[in-house]
């Protein structure tokens, strides 16, 4: 079977469990599964002959054998005991259920991976194949996996800026599916790359660490990365299923690449006496932390730097919000611009994120030495924003939308820049005696204000209002979570 047939075939089960109600998340996690018991069961063979840890009650070959019910019952027998595995495997089955209440299209989905062999598949197509699919569950709106999917575009133009060398750790302590480390990975094994035997080794069980506090989407980063031959069949799961804010980092990395959550506050959801369910502020206690605020993505902000080598570099996908706000924003900004060398910033259009009514931004900066000195000199911005419109349908953002702003970033040689009319270098002194210490930067005219004919198509102006409303509706709840209780 050729690649787009496979392709073509796993996409039309996927639309005939739709019509029994089952959503691209369910689909793909039910795939995750099945694809990952074959591919053990394929590595247990000539001439692999690994030892996948896996019971032989409960292998592939256990499932391919039934039908019916005795399949549906030897299915939910194998998601509960593979998920007290320790290791990827008890990671992959965390919690398993099965979301396939039909025993005829379960058997016919074990049939259909039966059919291919997985292991010698291109990791190209197998990557391919699965972050469609994860596209696909991120525009499902319904589904709310679109927060945890930033788009492939933008990863690739940060990690183009960064330039992650091989032999360095690289984390993301919020990392979703899993985008900027394949984006790292792609970087780094492109065309003319040449990793010797102990950077490939390293890149594959080493280069990357992660946090994902959601178990299913943490499941679907971690067979994302396997399938792209990242990571071992029986080693320890690159990625933690835990809250990267708790505590201090255990080790310290070389680059950072991230887009924490959407959302302001931080909070948890405690249920009372009565059953009712309550959701009270967060606030992170961190010696490491420069202050104490609920405020999420300024703790993330602050964790980031905390994870940091000496040397370390990050590139993080920020809210506007942490470029202006006062209170502990405007001191941690402060800080930042002391203690690191905040060189970009790239000003996001809005239009390119599933989570609508969102306005970000890109902040590059580089760790540096607790030496007393102020490390930021000036920062440069580039606006991708003003009289610039995208919609995720009609006009989506793409790779050569950003090569503008990557020849202006200069990544080879960063320190020799120049000002073009959206790439503009604003002074420390001038940006440390702003209001609040405000990165929120702009200096293009919006065309749109003063004439009518350059108003963007209909479509992207409503799609732009909708954000509006939405981003307006998220900090009247921001306000709301923050008043006292009474």
């Amino acid at each position: 079977m050729n690649t787009s047939t496979l392709i073509q075939k796993v996409w039309n089960f996927c639309h005939t469990l739709r019509d029994d109600g089952v959503g691209y998340g369910d689909y793909l996690e039910q795939l995750t599964y099945l694809l990952f018991l074959k591919m053990a069961d394929e590595y247990a063979q000539e001439p692999y002959n690994r030892d996948t840890r896996i019971p032989a009650e409960h292998d592939w070959a256990s499932l391919r054998s039934k039908v019916g019910e005795p399949l549906e019952a030897q299915y939910l027998a194998t998601l509960h005991a593979l998920g007290k595995q320790t290791g990827m495997l008890g990671a992959i089955f965390f919690k398993a259920q099965n979301k396939i209440q039909d025993p005829a299209k379960l058997s016919r989905l074990v049939q259909m991976i039966d059919e291919q062999s997985w292991v010698g598949m291109d990791a190209d197509t197998k990557g391919d194949l699965y972050e469609g699919l994860l596209q696909k569950n991120a525009e499902d709106t319904k589904s709310g996996a679109g927060q945890y999917f930033t788009p492939r575009p933008l990863i690739r133009a940060m990690v183009e800026c960064l330039r992650p060398e091989p032999g360095k750790s690289i984390a993301d302590p919020a990392c979703g599916t899993g985008g900027f480390f394949l984006g790292a990975y792609q970087w780094l094994t492109r065309p003319g790359a040449s990793l010797n035997k102990a950077q490939k080794a390293f890149l594959r069980n080493q280069a990357f660490v992660g946090n994902e506090i959601v178990a299913n989407t943490r499941r679907m980063c971690l067979m994302n990365l396997f399938l792209h031959n990242i990571g071992e069949l029986d080693g320890e799961p690159a990625v933690e299923r835990s809250d990267a804010l708790i505590a201090e980092p255990r080790h310290k990395v070389d680059y950072v690449l991230a887009n924490p959550p959407f959302g302001k506050k931080s909070s948890m959801t405690i249920t009372n006496e009565e059953g009712e369910e309550d959701r009270d502020a967060l606030t992170y206690e961190r010696q490491d932390f420069w202050e104490t605020t609920s405020n999420k993505q300024l703790n993330f902000l602050q964790h980031i730097v905390s994870m940091l080598k000496a040397d370390g570099k990050a590139a993080v996908v920020l809210p506007d919000n942490v470029l202006f706000e006062g209170g502990a924003g405007a001191k941690i900004r402060r800080k930042l611009l002391e203690t690191c060398d905040v060189h970009t910033i790239l000003r996001l259009p809005t239009g390119i994120f599933y989570a609508q009514g969102v306005k970000a931004n890109v902040v590059f900066f580089d760790n540096a030495p607790r030496d007393g000195r102020i490390h930021t000199k000036g920062v440069w911005f580039y606006d991708l924003r003003t009289n610039r419109h995208f919609t995720l349908k009609t006009r989506p953002l793409r790779f050569d939308d950003l090569q503008n702003f990557i020849s202006c970033y200069n990544p080879a040689n960063r320190h020799e820049r120049q000002e073009t009319e959206r790439f503009r270098y604003y002074p420390y002194d001038e940006l440390i005696a702003r209001d609040k210490a405000s990165l929120d930067v702009f200096w293009l005219k919006d065309d749109s204000l003063d004439n009518l004919d350059d108003l963007p198509p209909p479509d992207v102006l409503q799609q732009e209002i909708i954000e509006h409303l939405e981003a307006a509706l998220a900090s009247f709840r921001d306000v709301a979570a923050a008043l006292p209780k009474t």
